[in-house]
């Protein structure tokens, strides 16, 4: 019989070493796997990890791809620091990207200085407004957040595919479901001339920064720390619970939001029936394998950006499908997961002992 056993308390070297182990079992599995498809195990991981970075060009897309993930993963964890458990920043990313490219499409004869800050901020609300219906039914009715969150994702997804295959369909796009191109004004300037670094990477290095700050240097992070930890204990000092579950989704939701219209106002330059390959999910992959630290996020947004190069390096080089990114990201949870339950309790063999009664 296996049964867990319960340790008395967690090394805090362990804590943060956990997801470094989960990477090094993520290598040694995923060469293993390479092996079996008849591939070289370190050409395939060369291939994976190290091909991306070997220009100025793959450097930059790492940028771009950590961008959104950072941006969910950041408002994920303030959420999960306090016990909101926010599933659903994939579909307050494509909310955002709605809002915010709602509006460069109303202003697309303009060219003003002012069209793209309308967009980040509509991004945002759009986010915020989308994250508040499972915010509201938590507090009101104590719905699960998590159902609610998640179901919504597939409304918003819904809803952009409605908006580009009728009335934002693009009237000279020859019937294909997109909307116009978004005018200069309207797209994010590049950082770096020959690649797509974006400004919205100045946008993700904010929000770490101000997100450390409030975790470590407020009153508002203190309250979603012991909220979080010990809700009694909160409780009696006069913390409310509700206003925790409105922070955790208005951030989540504002810089999910955000991260929608940085992509359609960035890489992609208009909306589409699909605007993410599923960062809002991944993000929480992100959130804790960085231990829901800012900083540890922003490493993790960059490990998981490299998947996903990774992963369309090798559908080219090797002719694996894309399906790759996935496995490996599956397998990187999988072992996370198992190191946290291995930090926390320790395997057991065999029944419980019987106590022996003295005769």
């Amino acid at each position: 019989m296996i049964r867990l056993e319960a340790r008395g308390h967690a090394a805090a070297g362990w804590v943060y070493g956990a997801p470094v182990l989960a990477v090094g079992l993520t290598l040694v599995f995923g060469a293993a796997l390479f092996a079996a498809l008849g591939f070289d195990p370190l050409e395939a991981l060369g291939v994976f990890f190290l091909s991306p970075l070997n220009s100025a060009y793959g450097i930059a897309e790492l940028a771009v791809k950590a961008t959104p993930l950072a941006l969910c993963a950041v408002g994920l964890a303030i959420g999960f620091r306090g016990n909101v458990w926010n599933i659903g920043a994939e579909g307050q990313l494509v909310m955002g990207a709605v809002a915010g490219g709602g509006v460069a499409l109303a202003l697309y004869d303009v060219d003003g200085w002012f069209v793209l800050p309308l967009m980040m901020v509509a991004g945002m609300l759009g986010g915020m407004a989308w994250g508040a219906i499972p915010a509201f039914l938590k507090t009101r009715f104590h719905t699960s957040e998590i159902l609610v969150s998640l179901m919504l994702t597939y409304v918003a997804a819904l809803a952009l595919s409605w908006l580009v295959h009728g009335p934002w369909r693009d009237p000279e796009g020859f019937n294909f479901p997109e909307s116009r191109l978004f005018h200069d004004a309207a797209t994010l300037p590049i950082l770096w001339e020959g690649t797509r670094l974006h400004l919205g990477a100045a946008f993700a290095l904010a929000a770490v920064v101000g997100a450390w700050f409030v975790v470590a240097r407020t009153f508002i992070g203190f309250q979603v720390k012991v909220l979080g930890m010990t809700p009694q204990a909160g409780g009696y000092a006069g913390f409310s619970q509700k206003w925790v579950v409105w922070l955790a989704f208005m951030v989540s939701g504002g810089l999910a939001g955000l991260s929608g219209i940085v992509e359609v106002a960035g890489p992609i330059g208009q909306l589409q029936p699909t605007v993410s390959p599923g960062y809002g999910f991944t993000a929480i992959i992100v959130a804790f394998l960085g231990r829901l630290h800012p900083v540890g996020i922003l490493l993790a947004a960059l490990l998981m950006a490299l998947s996903y190069l990774g992963g369309e390096a090798v559908q080219i080089g090797l002719g694996l499908p894309l399906a790759v990114t996935g496995v490996f990201q599956g397998m990187l949870l999988f072992f996370l997961l198992a190191c946290d339950i291995l930090i926390r309790y320790r395997v057991r063999l065999g029944g419980k002992r019987r106590r022996e009664v003295p005769s």
